[in-house]
């Protein structure tokens, strides 16, 4: 298995992309209704999914996915300051070492135990490439539930604002602070469980 750092190209040619992008049709389309965007009736791609954004994606041995998510850069259009500034108390943090994880997506054709690991390895690459490449602080919006999750995973993530009702879910902004104790408060739940990371638009290799 591995987990590999990339940016997108305008169409999902490449493999690993496809996978992402037809995992996020499945599961944010198909499983919860959302009302997006989809390419060539398989792939879920928004305006987001433009050069700047750049994906970690968890891959299985024969290349399914697995787990994935996207990072957008805060100091440039993203979502939650563009859709849902409104979630915050305060402006929106924004800043060269700020990212903002979204579309957060575990593979559903995987059983419960799982979709478990594969989150878990996603979470710890998300804290180790932050701490690889010099990002401080991630973003986010998160349906309540999930944000529940989230706050127990043993990193150090608060709400930016009160949770507010958007259609038929309730939403909660978030904000990670990474740090050099991160992968300690991963370790003291559980979560943590690292995965070798790689970086695919120029091969550098990150453990």
């Amino acid at each position: 298995m591995q987990t590999s750092l990339a940016r997108a190209p305008q169409v999902p040619e490449d493999a690993a992309f496809r996978a992402m992008f037809a995992a996020r049709k499945q599961v944010f389309v198909d499983l919860l209704k959302w009302d997006l965007l989809i390419l060539a009736d398989e792939y879920e791609v928004d305006q987001f999914d433009n050069p700047d954004a750049e994906y970690l994606i968890l891959l299985g041995d024969c290349g399914g996915h697995r787990a994935s998510a996207r990072l957008l850069p805060t100091d440039r259009s993203h979502l939650l300051d563009d859709l849902y500034p409104f979630l915050c108390d305060e402006p929106v943090p924004s800043g060269p070492t700020i990212r903002e994880i979204t579309r957060f997506c575990l593979d559903r054709h995987q059983s419960t135990s799982e979709r478990r690991i594969a989150r878990n390895q996603l979470v710890t690459a998300l804290a180790q490439h932050a701490l690889n490449s010099g990002i401080t602080d991630y973003t986010g919006v998160a349906e309540l539930s999930w944000f529940s999750q989230i706050l127990r995973f043993g990193w150090q993530c608060v709400p930016l604002g009160k949770a507010v009702r958007v259609g038929h879910q309730t939403l909660v902004a978030l904000h990670i602070r990474i740090d050099e104790r991160t992968l300690d408060g991963l370790r003291g739940t559980g979560v943590y469980t690292p995965l070798s990371l790689q970086l695919i638009g120029n091969r550098e290799a990150r453990a």
